[in-house]
């Protein structure tokens, strides 16, 4: 298996991971900073938007290079 794949791998997992705790439902990026969700919903706005697709990002090129390491390796 290419090495290169597997240090990207474990380099998109921790940022993945990362992405996903700042992400907490309960708390949110707005509580963070000392601000009430309520437990109301609300629309992701600025940071929390962005997060979001980060974290879709991220998870799409993760499964590509899990598939790509299975692949390589037959």
């Amino acid at each position: 298996m290419n090495p290169l794949i597997n240090i990207s791998m474990i380099i998109i997992s921790i940022v993945l991971i990362i992405s996903i705790l700042l992400q907490s439902k309960g708390v949110g990026l707005g509580g963070l900073a000392g601000g009430d969700s309520g437990g109301v919903y609300t629309q992701r706005r600025g940071i929390e938007k962005v997060m979001f697709y980060i974290t879709i990002s991220l998870s799409v090129v993760f499964i590509i290079l899990a598939l790509l390491s299975v692949i390589l390796t037959k």
